[in-house]
């Protein structure tokens, strides 16, 4: 398998760590996002995914697109270990959950929002930042008590296996950090950040192990 992937993109890290969850081998294929006008806009990459965005995970001869997708491809491919839980109540909780960042916070804090920001409005830095923080804590507000008022919640967001809920989740960390977020109101969430990447798993996705990191 060939993963299209950005060393900083939260999306294609999601999909890192599912891959390493299920311990399968992948090769990395960088797309960098920014430099020389970004080479996602590039033709012959448009052409593997005309979204121009990352990733695509190349499996034999098909491009599998979406992050959310992939990894649930990925469940349904090699269904151990699992990324969703065994019930249906369970696995819309973690839909849920995985969806909130997926769908809600990070198009939000996205490269190309904030890239049309600068572009088009000419909207300063400062400000460009302060949107983005501003989507994530509100973002974390609800997740942080999805997390903590529910049962389920264990040592991961699901229970005591990290599943497809904490592949959403730790990336979208990673970028409220990067932004200087304050966490200290998500004591849940940065719990489960510190579980997850002692796991190698996480830790081998992490951003800065990439092997087209700077």
């Amino acid at each position: 398998m060939i993963l299209h992937s950005y060393w900083r993109s939260s999306a294609a890290y999601r999909v890192r760590i599912g891959l390493n969850l299920k311990g399968l081998a992948y090769k990395i294929e960088s797309v960098h996002l920014v430099r020389d006008g970004g080479e996602q806009h590039r033709p012959e990459y448009a052409a593997i995914n005309p979204q121009r965005s990352v990733p695509v995970l190349q499996h034999g001869q098909r491009m599998l697109r979406q992050s959310l997708a992939i990894l649930e491809y990925l469940d349904e491919m090699w269904p151990q270990p699992a990324l969703l839980p065994a019930t249906a109540r369970e696995r819309q909780r973690v839909r849920a959950l995985a969806q909130l960042v997926a769908c809600d916070i990070h198009p939000l804090n996205n490269l190309r929002v904030l890239q049309y920001f600068e572009r088009e409005w000419g909207v300063p830095q400062p400000e460009r930042d302060e949107w983005v923080k501003h989507w994530i804590a509100d973002g974390f507000e609800a997740f942080e008590t999805l997390l903590r008022d529910n049962p389920s919640t264990g040592e991961f967001c699901s229970g005591h296996v990290p599943g497809l809920a904490d592949c959403c989740l730790i990336p979208q960390v990673y970028n409220a950090r990067r932004f200087g977020v304050d966490l200290t109101p998500y004591p849940t969430i940065t719990r489960i950040e510190q579980t997850c990447l002692a796991l190698p798993a996480f830790d081998a996705a992490r951003p800065e192990r990439q092997p087209d990191a700077p």
